[in-house]
């Protein structure tokens, strides 16, 4: 690797294989945890080898984020964060340009690298568009810690998501204050190009890697709380959120194949059904009858139907709605959908 030697090393606590009786306590920095460099990535060559040619030999988790101006389809992608146990890269996309981040494309949809983010559907959309890049092998965190609820019987109401702050907070995983999140979003809000200059502040890098670095060790604690039904939602999810926004006209044909339901699950009596994403196409004018009176509606919708039911809105695309469950529940979500349409 051709890295010059970093200016920027960063705390990262150490995955849970490493520790021993942590259980769900918050976060001890001191005790468990190590400094690593911070690589700010110009060329491809500044990346690890193993991560640059994927290989079933040496399979990597790594931890993953962008940041960007509106990050979307239409938006700009800045930088492309990695978290790897023993170093932390900012991949500048604004400095390196398409080819530094087209020379990561093989390792972004490779099912050899577990990608480890906190909510991908916007991630991967700027990625597809951008640069023609279908992510792939996602361990989302927000789909992780849902399930991981849902195991433990506890309920949640629609749209209700944790936040990457909220998931940080929580003392089973992290146990951690994360204010200067909100010091970048207020800088976000003044300036929304905030990620597009250039030399990267300290307060920019110091972010960037605030963003990913604490990922690794969430995986390590989720990982252990997931049993294997779980496993297998968080698996098809994944893969649901990465296609998600990432609608063209070909249905996700160029998109690798969802995971099928495990031999070991099928057997059992409550197994679990397929899940699949459907998009709905939605007539101009159409939009505020499925949304209704302040949500009303599409809220309505939603608590009728075990889906996950979203809205392109401001980012888009602001013309389809995308139903993501079980195929009967997605089937029921569509009619209601419809029946909306047509209401007077």
């Amino acid at each position: 690797m051709a890295s010059s030697t970093p200016s920027y090393e960063t705390i990262i606590p150490l995955p849970s294989e490493l520790e021993s009786d942590s259980g769900d306590k918050p976060l001890n920095h001191e005790a468990r945890s190590t400094s690593v460099p911070i690589h700010i990535v110009t060329h491809a060559s500044q990346l690890p080898a193993e991560f640059l040619n994927p290989s079933s030999a040496r399979k990597l988790v790594v931890g993953f984020d962008c940041e960007g101006v509106d990050l979307c389809r239409y938006g700009t992608l800045c930088i492309m964060q990695l978290a790897l146990s023993d170093a932390i890269y900012l991949v500048d996309a604004i400095q390196g340009g398409e080819m530094l981040i087209k020379a990561c494309k093989p390792a972004l949809e490779s099912s050899y690298i577990t990608k480890v983010i906190h909510d991908c559907k916007r991630d991967s959309e700027a990625l597809y568009f951008q640069f023609g890049i279908k992510l792939n092998n996602v361990v989302d965190t927000q789909i992780a810690y849902s399930l991981i609820e849902e195991q433990e019987g506890k309920k949640r109401s629609p749209d209700d998501y944790i936040s990457f702050v909220g998931l940080l907070a929580d003392p089973r995983y992290c146990g951690i204050s994360y204010l200067e999140k909100e010091e970048v979003r207020v800088l976000l809000r003044q300036d929304p190009k905030f990620w597009t200059y250039r030399p990267l502040s300290e307060l920019m890098i110091r972010a960037a890697a605030d963003d990913v670095r604490f990922l690794l060790y969430i995986y390590g604690k989720m990982m252990e709380k997931l049993n294997e039904k779980s496993l297998w939602y968080l698996a098809v999810r994944g893969a649901l959120y990465c296609q998600c926004f990432c609608v063209n006209n070909n249905d996700y044909a160029d998109w690798p194949s969802l995971p099928s339901i495990p031999d070991t699950l099928n057997a059992d009596a409550n197994a679990p059904e397929q899940e699949i994403l459907s998009v709905l196409d939605v007539p101009p004018g159409k939009m505020g009858r499925i949304i209704g009176k302040r949500g009303a509606s599409i809220l309505s919708i939603k608590e009728s139907c075990n889906a996950e039911i979203l809205i392109g809105g401001a980012k888009g695309p602001p013309d389809k709605v995308f139903i993501m469950g079980p195929v009967r529940q997605v089937r029921k979500a569509e009619a209601m959908l419809r029946g909306r349409m047509l209401d007077m």
